[in-house]
């Protein structure tokens, strides 16, 4: 069985690339604009595209997800987080750029919120606290080293690349996960579910 410390780990590098796709692009902007033929304001649509999507994907990515295991549910943001970058990646067009980082954004807020619940369940009670903060450990270090670099890449080689490599990261954030989370019974996926049902005043009952 996985030790906390590395299933900490395999959530800080999830982290990490989520926080790394999340910025890059303001560093971007003049390098994408030029690119797409748009404007640096336009560019900047981007960032705030993702901000929707975040706002909206967190609640509904996390209900839809919520009769999954977390180590199934935190697989799956990550392979959708790869699959938008990668997106990303080979767009052409500002149009086609806009929804693929949409869909990269749905990854973020509820990876967030499962994660720190998985990092809260595999330490004990006095260690909560602690171990959420070594998740978002990784989202630290996105912004000093990750960020930089992706932009550096993005400004050297093209900004196509930048995203690319993120969906890479994403890649070894989802070996980690399947690697180092700890396997769980299915009803207590079910969990999150019950409470939105509770939220919005249905009749429910702990699973």
């Amino acid at each position: 069985m996985a030790s906390p410390r590395t299933a900490l780990l395999s959530l800080a590098v999830g982290a990490f690339a989520i926080g790394t796709t999340e910025f890059t692009p303001m560093g971007l902007l003049p390098v994408i604009a030029q690119d797409l033929h748009v404007t640096v304001p336009k560019a900047g649509g981007l960032v705030s595209a993702y901000a929707f999507g975040v706002m909206i994907g967190a609640p509904v990515m996390t209900l839809l997800l919520g009769i999954l295991s977390r180590k199934v549910a935190l697989i799956g943001l990550m392979v959708l987080y790869i699959i938008g970058n990668l997106g990303a990646g080979f767009s052409h067009s500002y149009a086609l750029l806009m929804f693929w980082r949409v869909v990269t954004s749905l990854s973020h807020g509820a990876f967030f919120g499962l994660g720190a619940v998985e990092a809260s369940s595999v330490v004990s009670p006095e260690k909560r606290a602690s171990a959420v903060a070594s998740m978002f450990l990784g989202l630290t270090i996105a912004n000093i080293f990750g960020v930089p670099a992706a932009t550096w890449l993005g400004v050297t080689i093209g900004w196509r690349a930048a995203f690319l490599v993120t969906a890479l990261l994403g890649a070894v954030a989802v070996l980690a996960l399947s690697l180092a989370l700890p396997q769980e019974a299915e009803v207590q996926g079910r969990i999150l579910l019950v409470n939105y049902r509770c939220f919005w005043g249905e009749k429910c009952c702990s699973p």
